[in-house]
């Protein structure tokens, strides 16, 4: 045993300075993982930097749409390529001159449950609307009108119809997937989760 160790061994007090160290980080451990988890809600409705599509080409392309869409009344034919969620799909969009653009829409007015669900029965209710969305899609003959932009870059807000159905939004609501949303703040599914699922 050399005479450093020696010392050690014999007077603990040497081994102090290494936990006050520690006993002074972990505090600002435990802040920081406060802030970490009490910022995830937030995500839903704040669009930060790196949830934006790293592809230019989406962010483009929906810009290439809005400012084709002129009127709120003009329709614009569009091939639905996958739904996304209850609310959200991704589709080709006819603009005419042989433009057919890319893109995520929205429908306007509703708020669907999220797939990255926060509790077992909002996953269920998200499953629920992204069936019935496809299932109302699927119907053809689907148009956007009312295009407008979106938070987030690579998607527009529209209202959605089809051959059948003249608002795919109304249609979501009535059917009890979706509820209203007019903007702002959403508030989770979880706390009125079991009221809230469709019969």
């Amino acid at each position: 045993m050399s005479r450093h160790e020696r010392i050690i061994s014999r007077n603990p007090s040497f081994r102090r300075p290494r936990r006050r160290w520690l006993s002074a980080v972990l505090p600002w451990v435990f802040v920081g993982a406060v802030a970490v988890v009490t910022m995830l809600p937030v995500r839903q409705w704040v669009p930060w930097p790196w949830s934006l599509p790293a592809d230019g080409q989406a962010a483009r392309d929906a810009e290439m749409i809005l400012k084709r869409a002129r009127s709120p009344d003009l329709r614009h034919a569009v091939d639905v390529l996958r739904v996304i969620d209850g609310d959200t799909f991704e589709a080709r969009v006819h603009l005419g001159s042989g433009l057919e653009p890319t893109t995520r829409i929205r429908l306007r007015g509703i708020d669907a449950p999220e797939r990255k669900a926060a509790c077992p029965q909002e996953f269920e209710m998200a499953e629920a609307a992204t069936v019935a969305l496809r299932a109302l899609l699927g119907e053809g003959g689907v148009t956007i009108a009312n295009i407008g932009p979106d938070k987030y870059a690579g998607r527009v807000v529209a209202e959605v119809a089809t051959r059948r159905t003249g608002n795919v939004s109304a249609a979501l609501l009535a059917s009890g997937h979706v509820r209203s949303y007019g903007g702002g703040h959403r508030n989770g599914w979880c706390a009125n989760a079991d009221q809230s699922l469709p019969k």
